[in-house]
Formats: structure tokens, sequence, C-alpha cells
């Protein structure tokens, strides 16, 4: 006789809050948005809005700045978006879970993103590419927002720490993202660097629970949260036997029924096989990982002529995104492309034009397209979802 499998994941407890040990990873532009972030959260887990360029989901807004160039407009036009979506989310959570907003350090409207997600009434604010170190000051007001930053390494995590308790302040959480196995922006300084073994999971968490003991920091109070090419059930329970509280995922996120994203963009995640997924240097001057489209084949076949010919251009899309931007400053080590124009296509299912992130690894439901109560089921079980239909769990 079948039995009912149990939840046999333990649960994690963030700002006072019991969780399921499952966080959904914020992705842009666009592809993690309230729909998503809302759903996730709704179950007990923890759903995360991607806070960038968030007006593409909204046609008033993008009729207001579809075709100008006026920065100042774009960027407030993109809080109001911001406001909305976090409000939206809330509302499917109903209570539930917790709705976080992923910000970028690398982006230009950073802090005023970070202001609006305490402001508009988020759980929790989560921040990579770059150390937050004044992320305690911008949010002074909001004792009850989780602060989340993103590492990759022991050192970084040591520096944040380190810094952050000269403010009389702690990480709520830690999210350690493997740049070998991660989707986007990696954490890394060059394309060789990415598969090196400092960034190991095992390595990271090991030296991460020794800083603690160094510190005077108890293990619980710091929850880590390890993220970059989980997709089963049996990965997270041997991660949370090396001391990891939580598990972050982002592409089985996005393929869900409920992810923000176009259908097509979806189709292209779900059929990539391994040989499809490139790891390419990003306009941020850091690696990133895609799948190999018309478009991502057409310009890795030019980029060592484009890196040769940088210079510094306008802003094709009228506002600052980055800080750093290859194409814009005209730096030859990075891309030399405008990623917001580019993951835009992705998100409305321009399979030719548009830049489709992904992670490195396969796809816990392959070519299938699911519902976000099957993934979560399923990670935290490991039961399909056809046996816990036949057994009415």
């Amino acid at each position: 006789m079948l039995q009912t499998p149990s939840l046999s994941l333990p649960r994690f407890t963030l700002k006072g809050k019991s969780l399921l040990p499952i966080v959904q990873g914020g992705m842009g532009v666009g592809i993690s948005a309230h729909r998503l972030a809302g759903t996730v959260a709704s179950l007990g887990a923890i759903g995360t809005i991607s806070s960038v360029d968030l007006r593409r989901h909204h046609k008033d807004l993008m009729a207001q700045t579809g075709k100008s160039r006026d920065k100042e407009l774009i960027n407030a036009v993109n809080l109001v978006a911001l406001d909305r979506e976090i409000m939206a989310a809330r509302a499917i959570a109903g209570g539930n879970g917790m709705v976080a907003v992923n910000t970028m350090r690398a982006v230009a409207e950073y802090a005023a993103q970070v202001r609006q997600s305490c402001e508009s009434g988020a759980d929790a604010v989560v921040v990579g590419a770059g150390l937050p170190l004044d992320l305690p000051e911008l949010t002074a007001g909001y004792p009850d927002v989780a602060l989340i930053p993103i590492l990759s390494d022991t050192r970084g995590i040591a520096l944040v720490i380190k810094k952050w308790m000269r403010k009389n302040r702690l990480p709520d959480a830690i999210v350690i993202e493997s740049p070998r196995y991660a989707g986007g922006h990696l954490g890394a300084m060059s394309i060789e660097g990415v598969d090196d073994l400092h960034f190991a999971f095992p390595t990271v968490l090991e030296g991460t629970l020794e800083l603690f003991k160094q510190l005077g920091i108890e293990r619980e109070k710091i929850p880590l949260i390890v993220a970059g090419g989980i997709h089963s059930h049996q990965q997270i329970s041997e991660l949370l036997a090396l001391g990891a509280s939580a598990a972050q995922l982002g592409s089985p996120f996005a393929v869900t029924e409920e992810g923000d994203a176009h259908i097509n963009f979806k189709k292209v995640l779900t059929e990539a096989g391994p040989d499809d997924i490139v790891t390419f240097m990003s306009v941020a001057g850091l690696p990133a990982r895609a799948v190999r489209t018309p478009w991502l084949v057409n310009y890795l076949e030019k980029e060592s002529k484009l890196m040769a010919k940088a210079g510094p251009k306008q802003c094709t899309v009228g506002f600052d995104c980055l800080h750093q931007c290859g194409l814009r400053d005209g730096n030859g080590k990075a891309g030399q492309f405008c990623i917001d124009t580019q993951l835009a296509f992705a998100m409305n299912g321009d399979v030719k034009r548009g830049l489709f992130f992904r992670g490195s690894e396969s796809l816990p439901f392959g070519r299938e397209v699911r519902p976000v109560r099957d993934l979560i089921d399923f990670l935290m079980t490991g039961a399909r979802p056809e046996l816990l239909q036949a057994i009415g769990a």
C-alpha cells in the first residue's frame, strides 16, 4: 500500500517566521514578477520579485515611457511598477510565506529600489551583483524587513558580516550562489574562474560556519541559502546536511505555469540541452550563463570585433540601468550589447532577439511546464506529482 510522502525537509525560521526551505530566485527583466512570487509565497516559501525594469509588465507605464529617453521619468515609472508588483504579490500570498524583492547593487537605481521595496511592504530585500555594504543604512527605518545579501565565497561573506557588525546589524540570511551552475550574472571575475573550487558549496558552507564560530555568531542566527544548479529533493537534503538552511532555485521556477514570462521563454529554457547553454562575458564585466539562441550565436560570432572597437556610446534605452555598462562606457573587456533590450525581448518570448538566462543543470520536469505547487511538492518530498495525485496528497 502506498504511503503518503512526508514533507521530510525541515522548515527554517527567518525574522521569526517559519518557512519551507525553498526560495524562488529573482530573475529579471520581468521573469519573476508578482504572479510567480506571490504564488510561491502563498505556499509557505519565499517568492522573489526582480526589481529591474518592471514597467514592461504594465501597458499604461510602457505607453508613458516606451519611446521616451527621459531617464528621470523612466526611473520614476519603474518605482511605480515595483510598488504595484509588491502589492499584487502580497495579495496573492495572503499573509503566507514571504514576498522578497531582489535588486542588484550594480544598477544605478539600487538605493531607490531598496527604499521603494521597504515602503511597499516587501518582507525581504535580497541584493546581489556587488557587495551591499550600505544596505543597513538604506533600510534603517524598516527593522522588520529581512536583509539578505547574495555572495559566492567565504571571503565576501566575511567582508559583509564584519562591515555590518560595525553598524550593529547582521544579515538575516545569506544566499550562497555557485557561479559554476547558476544562470544569469555569475559571482566570478572571469569565465575561467567560474569553476574555481573555492566556490564549491561544501567549501563555502564549512568556511562560513567556521567564520560564525570565530565571530561568536550562533549558527541558527543567519540561515544559509544555497543557490545554483539545484533541481532535486536529494540535492537539497544533502546540502541541508552540510549546514544550509534552505535552497534557492531560479530556472525551475521560471518555467512553471505561474512564471511571469511568455510561454516561448519557457519553451526555450525547457528545450535547451547541456550543449545549448553557454557562458560568456556580459555587459557588467562579469561572466553570465544563457541559452545559445540565434541572437546569442550571432553576437558571439562578432564579440571579439565588437570588443576591439568598443568606445563610449549614448545609452540606447534612455536610462543607466547599470553603474558600469560595457556598451555605454566603451569597456572592451565587457559585453557590447544592451542587456535591458535583449532581456526584454526574452521576457516577451522573442526567440530570435532575446537573451535567455538559464542555469546549467537539468530541470526537475524536463520539458514540462507545471504549476508551482508541483515543483515545491517535488522538492519537498522527492515524489513525482503523478504519485502525489494518485495517493491524494
